[in-house]
This record gives structure tokens, C-alpha cells and sequence, in this order.
């Protein structure tokens, strides 16, 4: 397994990885990461098997507003690459790869690099039943989060460096 930045070239592979990994309702569209991948790629972590196949990843935005906001998903105008804070929107990784730990070798990467990279930290938002799994990286649960993303109750997480 190696970990890479994405390329435009992976939009599809990205897509499919994003469709199998959330509800219609909350998952991201091929043109929502055509966006992304043209104004952030860098910002794009894939987890690859030796063979090529994507099998998890995480993305999002650097900002310098401490907050992640709905509006920021549709809207790659958001990044700023000297932006104080990591956005985490979605960790990624096809339901057959699950529970082998290859979530965590991703995350690990973004948080390393973050902080390599001078940010203030990471933000991300979460389902309830996940808290405590990315407590486990040092994020700190803030309550509640005002995304109405997919229609469903999100916690903020923040992780500071």
C-alpha cells in the first residue's frame, strides 16, 4: 500500500470510492470533486493498493476560518494554501477494506502533514457513533455542529496543534 496526492486522472476513482462510502444524500458528486481536485489535489491523501486500486482516502480544503461549513463542500473556493486549518471532509475507505486499520495510516498522513505544513490544526465533523473513534487521533468533540449536511446531526471535531 502507498499513499499519494490525487491527480485530476482520479476523479472517477475518487467518485466511486466516495459513492460506495456515504449515502447518495451526503456523498459528493463527480463535479463537486472536479472542483475540489482542480483548486486543491494536494489536499487529496489516497491509500492505494500495490496494485493501483484506491481503497480509502481523505480530503478537504485549508482554510482560515476555524469552522467547517456546509457552504464548503460545494464551493473549492473556500481553500486558501496558506489557510490555518486542515478542513477534513471525508475519510473514505471501501467497506471491503474496513476494520484493517487503513483509515488510520491515512489520517495519520493528513495530520502529520498538517502539522509539517504550519497549520493550527484539523477540522473535521462527525456522526455520534465515530467520536470516539477520531478521539483516538487527539480531535476534541465541540459540540453539536450547524451543518445540516445529508439532513443529519453532526459533531464538531477539532484537533490543535
Amino acid at each position: 500500500m502507498r499513499i499519494r496526492t490525487a491527480v485530476m486522472a482520479d476523479l472517477m476513482a475518487v467518485t466511486a470510492v466516495e459513492k460506495a462510502c456515504f449515502p447518495a444524500a451526503e456523498a459528493a458528486t463527480a463535479a463537486d470533486f472536479s472542483a475540489r481536485l482542480a483548486r486543491y489535489p494536494n489536499h487529496f491523501w489516497l491509500l492505494e493498493t500495490d496494485g493501483g486500486a484506491l481503497v480509502s482516502f481523505i480530503n478537504g480544503p485549508v482554510c482560515d476560518e476555524a469552522e467547517l461549513r456546509d457552504e464548503m463542500y460545494g464551493d473549492a473556493s473556500f481553500h486558501k494554501e496558506d489557510g490555518a486549518w486542515q478542513m477534513i471532509f471525508g475519510v473514505n475507505t471501501l467497506p471491503s477494506y474496513r476494520r484493517r486499520g487503513l483509515a488510520a495510516i491515512v489520517m495519520e498522513r493528513v495530520i502529520a502533514d498538517a502539522r509539517a505544513q504550519g497549520r493550527q490544526g484539523c477540522v473535521l465533523t462527525c456522526k455520534e457513533k465515530l467520536i470516539h473513534y477520531y478521539e483516538k487521533f487527539g480531535f476534541r468533540q465541540e459540540g453539536v455542529s450547524q451543518s445540516v449536511h445529508g439532513g443529519v446531526t453532526w459533531y464538531a471535531m477539532r484537533l490543535t496543534f
